[in-house]
């Protein structure tokens, strides 16, 4: 995961750590002005500040801006979004401009000041959903929403697998009547899982397939509702309209969006349309495995504001790793 971002990174911390090494010392200024009694002192003194002078540097914003434009590229060639990325330089600038670092410890001092903005950049995800649907009065309603092909009906799938393998019991809603395929799609996951499918025909008014599968959880005391719906863009009225009547009428305690890790910034801004249609409460982002940049990993819980639950890790059911800061910045080499 993000191996080719966590090559760069490294990489780019250990050329600036270089050229910050190999920066002209600050010029040492004696002030006439002053006497000093002690003439021992007064060279013991300037013996001390010649000393610092040449084991610490004071980074000029120029020089910072120069050495930031490696980092930036790299970031950009990762799709990282721009917000982060300007992000990311402010705090950066401000722990490094003008402050004396020793030059032996600048490469541990910007991977710690890497550290600690890109750990800014997340939202808290102390969010427990098993537990959640434990303490839950009545069915449970989760609806899924993302563009076509973002891995969202697998990830339906594999929500239902963890929650029966923590003793919880779900049924699946084929909301998404915009495509026949996307019906059968989620028939053969539920009867490979053993798990229930509420379905209408193709076609079919959605919102009314989201009611009759929560009607369904209600009479058979079922703890969850998982609600498929159709992939669409912003930009179809239509389809995102359909997507607000199924909010409204199911009143979900959990909307997720799925996006495709891999897809970077397309899948930022899939998710910052989303927001601003139907307020999100949480993300998945699937094949988090494969994705060697990262960009959509760092840039989409800090842009939409919303926290990152859970990354598809492969095509199994067993196959989705809950978010995990620790291990997100050891695959990130930070």
């Amino acid at each position: 995961m993000f191996k080719f971002l966590k090559k760069k990174l490294s990489g780019a911390v250990e050329n600036i750590s270089k050229k910050v090494e190999e920066l002209p010392s600050d010029e040492l200024v004696e002030d006439s002005s002053k006497e000093l009694v002690n003439d021992s002192k007064k060279k013991k003194t300037i013996f001390t500040e010649i000393k610092k002078s040449i084991s610490t540097k004071k980074i000029t914003e120029s020089e910072f801006d120069d050495l930031f434009w490696e980092l930036e590229l790299i970031l950009l060639e990762n799709s990282v979004a721009i917000e982060v990325i300007e992000k990311i330089k402010t705090n950066l600038k401000l722990d490094l401009v003008g402050i004396s670092i020793e030059r032996k410890k600048i490469k541990k001092i910007i991977e710690k000041n890497l550290n600690e903005v890109i750990s800014s950049l997340f939202e808290d995800n102390d969010f427990d959903l098993i537990e959640s649907i434990k303490g839950h009065n009545g069915p449970y309603i989760i609806v899924f929403v993302g563009v076509n092909g973002s891995g969202k009906t697998t990830s339906i799938a594999k929500v239902a697998k963890m929650l029966k393998s923590n003793g919880l019991s779900c049924v699946l809603s084929a909301a998404d009547t915009f495509r026949a395929a996307a019906i059968e799609q989620l028939e053969i996951h539920g009867e490979k899982l053993g798990i229930d499918v509420i379905k209408h025909k193709y076609g079919a008014d959605a919102a009314a397939v989201a009611f009759d599968s929560i009607q369904h959880a209600k009479s058979k005391k079922l703890d969850v509702v998982l609600i498929d719906t159709a992939g669409r863009l912003h930009s179809n009225i239509n389809l995102m309209g359909e997507l607000k009547k199924i909010i409204k009428i199911s009143n979900p305690d959990l909307k997720i969006f799925v996006g495709e890790s891999i897809t970077g910034n397309d899948c930022v801004e899939q998710a910052v349309a989303f927001n601003e249609n139907i307020e999100l409460d949480g993300i998945i982002l699937s094949k988090a495995d494969i994705d060697e940049k990262g960009g959509a990993a760092i840039s989409i819980s800090y842009v939409t504001g919303k926290p990152i639950l859970y990354f598809g890790t492969g095509q199994n059911y067993g196959d989705l790793e809950k978010f995990n800061m620790d291990k997100f910045f050891s695959n990130l080499g930070l």
